[in-house]
């Protein structure tokens, strides 16, 4: 279902209570997307947004989508008990619209160099655009889980590493980007980056799956972060976003 955020100046794809589908800009406004040049402990990485949004004159309420990298993949019990205090500090900032979390997220966890607590990388918000663009998008992280709901069985072929396994994961998490990408009003065209993340990408999944799956943004190619998704037997996720204006602060 896709509902719009009453100050934010974007729409949003729902979710379940941590996250968000997707967000895409309204009419008049674009997606900023900000990386951190020095990656911030969660809270504190709120913090720096907090005082980046007000050099540029935009309230809490403009952010969108956030990613996070996490020291190691959490146990679906640990995952869950992090999200709630997660979505606590989003209540806090009086993020929520109604009943539901509209911001997106992606949390991944490096396998090189891993951070030793949750870390703020990067997040993403609305600003007015400076004239006529085409429309921005994030569509947040997902991986092999049926459904998104966070139940260890709906993860598909847990623990297996196989061709044939591997391909079930790829194919479906590709469907979800797809149906995403679509529930936003958009469509590959729009789309400025794909991000896997896996800790093991074979050329062929790369090729098959993925790229062949891109339409017209297999021009921009694929990003392999070499990460692990967050939560323990799930092996691959993807995101997206198409946006016009990317920086390091």
């Amino acid at each position: 279902m896709l509902l719009a955020h009453p100050t934010g100046h974007y729409r949003f794809l729902t979710g379940i209570d941590p996250y968000s589908c997707g967000v895409i800009a309204d009419p008049g406004y674009q997606i900023v997307r900000a990386a951190f040049a020095c990656l911030l402990p969660w809270r504190q990485g709120f913090e720096r947004i907090d005082e980046h949004l007000r050099t540029t004159g935009r309230g809490r309420e403009a952010v969108c989508a956030v990613e996070l990298r996490s020291p190691a993949p959490f146990t679906m019990s640990g995952f869950i008990a992090f999200n709630r205090t997660y979505c606590e500090l989003l209540r806090d900032w009086n993020l929520y619209v109604g009943e539901y979390n509209p911001v997106a997220r992606t949390n991944v966890a490096p396998v090189h160099q891993p951070p030793s607590e949750v870390v703020l990388h990067a997040f993403s918000y609305t600003v007015p655009a400076a004239g006529p663009m085409r429309p921005t998008l994030v569509v947040a992280g997902a991986g092999e889980l049926r459904e998104g709901v966070l139940e260890e069985e709906r993860i598909i072929r847990p623990g297996e590493d196989s061709a044939e396994a591997l391909r079930e994961k790829a194919t479906y998490v590709m469907q979800v980007m797809t149906e995403r990408l679509c529930g936003l009003g958009g469509d590959w065209p729009m789309v400025t980056s794909v991000n896997v993340y896996t800790a093991r990408l074979e050329t062929w999944v790369a090729e098959e799956i993925v790229l062949a799956g891109t339409g017209p943004a297999r021009r921009e190619g694929l990003c392999w972060h070499c990460t692990r998704p967050p939560v323990q037997r799930i092996d691959f996720e993807m995101d997206l976003r198409g946006v016009a204006t990317e920086l390091v602060i």
